[in-house]
């Protein structure tokens, strides 16, 4: 370690790790500190034999912002996965996204005008004009067969609520494609890093200083000295130490297993929309780098409900919430020589390539 660095980076996710890349490639001296034992934040892949496994479940580097893909293919090559997930409900698997594929799983409709008299019809019997919970505003948009089968059982389990108790505003809209086509994103690019995740932050922070298995809050005001900025990429909230008030997510917990076949299932991603099945999903980590070999890795995702000592995944932005976390950003403007940023910072979901740019974003408006 040197004595002091132009930048310090709490957290080597892919907000901190980004900034630091522009930071280094400019000349600046960056430390970064990383309370886990890895770096790459929930990004993190680990080498099993031969397969990339993504631990803190499935990341999927989707964008349509030439910059930002040209940026993160850099330092790695991407490869050309495409994510086309399947929903399992009831011994039937449907093509996500919602798409023509689906609508012929599910009425056997064969045309868009056919799939579409039924979403309408279907839309117009459950006569709803506002909305007063999620229940409400799916079926208004999609009708009962699409919101019972592939909505109600996922999104409740996700969310550890029912339905009828969840605000209409978490689903603003529901994607409906009337064509053949199980494309999950509909951005230019897509892939996953030749290599892994892990491999893409090694090549991005390569010429700063680490510190892993370290707990920057636990003595931040010596930490802060070491650099003439710093950069905290982590709960805003756990930062000025709950005074305010603790921000409210949902967390998720990942049972990894390695079986002795050479799959498992014959696709990726399938996602069990029953919520008698306690898992949302299972990942089958070979496809994503189409690995050849005699052994398998998955991953069950089980939505957990958030309390201190597990991640944090899902910010619930509530009306109470944002305005809790407003109140936070108000004493963060105060902090001395520290800008706030990140999903965790700013208590707010980010999609990878939003990371990306916020961070580049950032490094600019501050040189």
């Amino acid at each position: 370690m040197k004595q002091h660095y132009d930048y310090l980076v709490v957290g080597s996710g892919l907000f901190g790790s980004t900034f630091a890349s522009k930071a280094i490639k400019d000349g600046k001296s960056v430390l970064i500190i990383e309370k886990r034992d890895h770096v790459g934040g929930n990004i993190y892949t680990k080498k099993d034999g031969e397969i990339h496994v993504h631990f803190y479940g499935a990341h999927i580097f989707h964008t349509s912002d030439e910059n930002v893909w040209s940026y993160v293919n850099s330092f790695v090559p991407f490869n050309n996965f495409i994510n086309s997930p399947l929903g399992f409900y009831k011994g039937k698997y449907y093509n996500l996204p919602f798409n023509m594929n689906t609508f012929n799983q599910m009425w056997g409709v064969k045309t868009a005008e056919e799939a579409i008299a039924i979403i309408d019809s279907q839309v117009k019997k459950e006569n709803i004009s506002t909305p007063k919970n999620l229940e409400e505003q799916a079926l208004s948009l999609v009708g009962r067969d699409i919101y019972e089968t592939l909505i109600k059982g996922y999104t409740e389990k996700q969310w550890g609520r029912k339905a009828t108790e969840l605000p209409s505003f978490i689903i603003k809209r529901i994607p409906l494609r009337f064509e053949y086509n199980n494309n999950y994103f509909n951005d230019t690019y897509q892939g996953i890093p030749i290599g892994g995740y892990t491999l893409l932050i090694e090549k991005m922070i390569s010429g700063a200083d680490l510190l892993l298995d370290t707990d920057y809050l636990k003595n931040k005001e010596e930490f802060n000295k070491l650099a003439d900025k710093v950069i905290y990429t982590g709960p805003i909230d756990e930062y000025f130490d709950y005074q305010l008030g603790e921000l409210e997510y949902r967390s998720l917990r990942f049972e990894i297993e390695k079986l002795n076949k050479e799959y498992y299932q014959k696709n990726c991603v399938i996602n069990y929309e029953e919520f008698e099945i306690p898992y949302t999903r299972i990942i089958e980590h070979k496809y994503f780098d189409k690995t050849i070999c005699d052994y398998t890795v998955i991953t069950k995702e089980y939505p957990d409900t958030y309390e201190r000592g597990k991640e944090r995944y899902y910010p619930i932005n509530n009306e109470e919430n944002n305005q809790l976390y407003l109140k936070y950003a108000e004493l963060a403007k105060n902090e001395h020589n520290i800008v706030f940023g990140g999903r965790l910072a700013s208590y707010k979901y980010y999609d990878m390539d939003d990371t990306v740019l916020a961070a580049l974003t950032l490094y600019s408006n501050m040189k």
